[in-house]
């Protein structure tokens, strides 16, 4: 019998693996978190002497349009690709989770986009619709193709929303198929006995019954949406004229290269805490959706 208040080998080998972890963690996420935060009351530039200047950068946050455009953009974008990923993905989990031949085979080939670095996809991208789309568009006469997206204020974003989609919905994919597999075709069975088929099928037993993998991919999506950054890098650079220009990326480029780094360090834990924020709304309100399905 175990002695209350004494450790065993089995919780001192299990001490031993999780205290490597926690300060790899502190090391690389909480103590730069903590730096960002301190750095952000001062007007630090990213190199020499700097002077505490209190909640101003903060103040000046609410009050700097370029700042106001890229939140906007962002959510723009997030919103989008969010909605758009998490319907495409389920339509290909239906159909890659039901008994067609080579389904195996086929679900390697749909999650090779997200083995692909982000810039390197963002690179091909760039490629095709800056000469190869065009191209296309003029041969068939289609004015709206016929010139690059990518140099366009109003269309560079739909570009950015393709490629970032394109590679997203592979692990979406695979989450809802993983969801999909919970599913006990009794259940399945005694719908066909009740005459449930199709939409109302899906509607009544499917959805409700992979809705926790579905309040995973809507939280992870809007996360990694809100933080794009590879796929302007490779194909905008926040261009043209500021139109694409997201959080992530104006941090980047004015706090690291632009003197901006105390100011940009503010706006990075503003935006940290929008993104929890967004995060904990989205866990709590698909949370109580799932107790009512």
């Amino acid at each position: 019998m175990k002695k209350k208040g004494k450790m065993t080998n089995r919780d001192l080998t299990f001490l031993l693996i999780t205290i490597p972890v926690v300060l790899l963690f502190f090391c690389f996420n909480t103590l730069p978190l903590i730096k960002g935060f301190m750095y952000s009351f001062t007007n630090f530039k990213g190199y020499g002497d700097y002077d505490i200047v209190g909640l101003r950068n903060y103040i000046d946050l609410f009050g700097d349009e370029r700042v106001r455009n890229s939140y906007l953009f962002t959510f723009k974008y997030a919103i989008v690709c969010t909605i758009l990923v998490n319907i495409v993905s389920l339509i290909l989990a239906l159909g890659l989770n039901s008994k067609i031949k080579g389904k195996s085979a086929l679900r390697g080939i749909y999650f090779i986009p997200n083995i692909l670095g982000g810039l390197v996809v963002g690179y091909i991208f760039s490629f095709f619709f800056t000469y190869i789309l065009p191209a296309i568009g003029q041969s068939l006469g289609i004015e709206a193709l016929s010139s690059s997206f990518l140099s366009s204020t109003s269309k560079a974003w739909i570009a950015i929303v393709i490629v970032g989609a394109w590679q997203s919905i592979a692990m979406n994919t695979i989450i809802y198929i993983s969801g999909l597999q919970t599913v006990p075709e009794d259940v399945y069975e005694a719908g066909s006995i009740d005459g449930v088929y199709g939409w109302k099928k899906f509607k009544t037993l499917t959805f409700p019954l992979i809705m926790p993998f579905f309040t995973i991919n809507m939280v992870l999506c809007m996360k990694n949406f809100l933080m794009v950054f590879d796929q302007i890098m490779a194909l905008t650079k926040g261009g043209p004229s500021q139109s694409t220009e997201s959080i992530s990326y104006l941090i980047y480029q004015n706090g690291m290269s632009g003197g901006q780094f105390g100011f940009q360090s503010a706006n990075a834990f503003v935006f940290f805490v929008v993104i929890v924020a967004i995060s904990v709304f989205q866990m709590g309100f698909l949370g109580k959706k799932e107790e009512q399905l």
